[in-house]
C-alpha cells in the first residue's frame, strides 16, 4: 500500500456530524462504484460511504482516492467502510465498521477523534454493548427490509423494530445518531422518519432506478422539507 499525504477534511466535533442521508457505493451492470458515488453525488447526498467488500486492496485504495477527491470537490463526507488503516492513510474523514470488524475502541486508538467513526448495529441492546467499550459517533441501524447488497443480514427490523430502539434510546438519554439502512426505498422515507430516525443510508435503490440521480434528489426533498 503506498502512503499519502492525509488531507481529508475531518470532523470537528461528534455534534457536527450531517448524516441524514448517506450513499453506500454498490455497482450493476449500469453502474461502476465510483459511477455510483458521483450519481449520489450529482442527486445532492453529501456523504458517501465507500464499501467494496471483498475488492483487491490496490483496486480500493485506487477507488477510494478517485471518490474521496470526487468528495472534496463537492464538500462531501468520504467514510470507509471497515478499512482503518486505509482511512488513516488517506486521510478519510472516517470509517463505518461492521459487528465482526475492528472494535470502536480499537479504531478510536488508532485514528483519534478527529475521525468520524460508525458503528453496525441490530438492536436496542447492541446499542448497551458498544457503549459499554466504547461511544461511537453514529450508529448504521439495520436491516429495514431484506436487501440483496449484503451477505448474511441480521433479523428484519421493520418500522416497529426502529420505533422501539428509539424509544429506548430516548428513555435513556441516549443522543448518538442512528441511521436506519437496509433495503430502503423512497416511500419508505416518511414513515421512517416518523420512527425517529436521524437519517436513512441507501443503495441499491438509488443505483437500480430509472433515473438514479432523480431517485435521489426525491429523496433528499424530504429532508429540505424538514
Amino acid at each position: 500500500m503506498k502512503t499519502h499525504i492525509s488531507t481529508g477534511m475531518l470532523k470537528d466535533s461528534p455534534t457536527s456530524l450531517n448524516c441524514s442521508v448517506q450513499f453506500i457505493t454498490h455497482y450493476n451492470d449500469r453502474y461502476s462504484y465510483i459511477d455510483s458515488a458521483r450519481i449520489a453525488l450529482d442527486g445532492g447526498c453529501r456523504w458517501i460511504q465507500l464499501r467494496m467488500k471483498d475488492a483487491d486492496e490496490a483496486l480500493f485504495e485506487k477507488t477510494a482516492l478517485v471518490v474521496q477527491e470526487m468528495c472534496k470537490r463537492y464538500d462531501a463526507t468520504f467514510i470507509i467502510d471497515d478499512n482503518v488503516a486505509l482511512a488513516k492513510i488517506i486521510g478519510a474523514n472516517g470509517v463505518h465498521l461492521g459487528k465482526h470488524d475492528m472494535p470502536v475502541a480499537k479504531a478510536r486508538e488508532v485514528l483519534g477523534d478527529r475521525y468520524i467513526i460508525g458503528s453496525t448495529i441490530n438492536s436496542f441492546e447492541d446499542i448497551v454493548c458498544n457503549l459499554q467499550l466504547a461511544t461511537p459517533d453514529y450508529f448504521g441501524c439495520g436491516p429495514f427490509r431484506f436487501t440483496s447488497t449484503k451477505k448474511n443480514l441480521s433479523p428484519i427490523l421493520g418500522y416497529e423494530g426502529y420505533r422501539h430502539i428509539m424509544s429506548e434510546m430516548k428513555k435513556r438519554n441516549i443522543c448518538i445518531p442512528l441511521v436506519a439502512i437496509g433495503g430502503i426505498c423512497k416511500e419508505d422515507v416518511p414513515e421512517l422518519l416518523r420512527c425517529g430516525v436521524d437519517g436513512i443510508a441507501l443503495s441499491g435503490s438509488i443505483l437500480n432506478a430509472d433515473n438514479p440521480t432523480k431517485e435521489m434528489e426525491m429523496i433528499m426533498s424530504y429532508f429540505t422539507k424538514k
